[in-house]
Parts: C-alpha cells; structure tokens; sequence
C-alpha cells in the first residue's frame, strides 16, 4: 500500500485553488482553476496535495452534501528556513494564526488556515532524525 495524496473536499474550489497555487506557490499538476480536482506538488519530495469539488464527489458519496463544521485536516509541510517561508507567504497575502515557534527541541512550527479553514502547518526540523542519540528518533 503507498499513500499518494492528502485530498482536501472542498466547496470554492477556484479559491482554495488560488490559495495553494499563488500564496503558498505549490505547483498544479495541471491548470484546473475551476476544478473538479487539482494535484499540487511541492517541489522537492514525494508528497502531494489535492484538491475534491465537494459538490462533485457528493453525486458519488451523499453523506458528503452536509457542510463540515471545524477543522477538517492538517496538512504539514516541511520547509528548510521557516522565517524566511513565513516572511514570503505573508508578503504574497498569508495571514498566519501561529507565527514561527519552537514545538519541543527537534523542531519550529507555523500555522495558517487555507480559504476553507484547513489548517497547514510550516516545520523547520532543528535536529535531523537519528542526530539526538534517542532510539527512538
């Protein structure tokens, strides 16, 4: 088994398009502002994040026409310099709910929600697993 996506449902599809496209500068798969679905890649690693018309996948699913209530996902997205990732999403329009702080010793995080209110979360890792002597790394 191989996890190939995180698929976010959601129901502005063209916005939340524009949000991972234009503010967080993922790249699409291919163009499909309008959707019914969109794969962004970041531009190193195997991970993806995908974009489901909710009122698409709803025809397939019916227990998916009610509308969610709170957050719906996570998505963690591992940077090199989480100032300066912080410093150019908020210029390209990202309003940050965590600006840049330490989780723990290993790591610094960073939180903001897309247009949808799924959370993203920014990590910046301080010390490279299997670096801190734990076996448990």
């Amino acid at each position: 088994m191989e996890i190939t996506q995180t698929r976010l449902l959601v129901s502005d599809f063209p916005a939340v398009y524009r949000f991972y496209r234009d503010v967080l500068g993922l790249t699409p798969q291919f163009e499909a502002e309008t959707g019914p679905y969109a794969k962004f890649s970041p531009d190193t690693g195997n991970a993806a994040v995908a974009l489901q018309d909710r009122a698409q996948m709803a025809g397939v699913l019916e227990q998916l026409r009610a509308q969610p209530q709170g957050h719906r996902a996570l998505v963690v997205l591992r940077v090199d310099d989480l100032e300066a990732t912080h410093a150019e999403l908020t210029a390209r329009g990202a309003e940050f709910t965590r600006g840049p702080a330490p989780m723990g010793e290993r790591m610094r995080v960073a939180y903001l929600a897309d247009p949808e209110g799924n959370l993203i979360e920014f990590q910046e890792w301080l010390v490279p697993r299997g670096q801190t002597g734990d076996a448990r790394a």
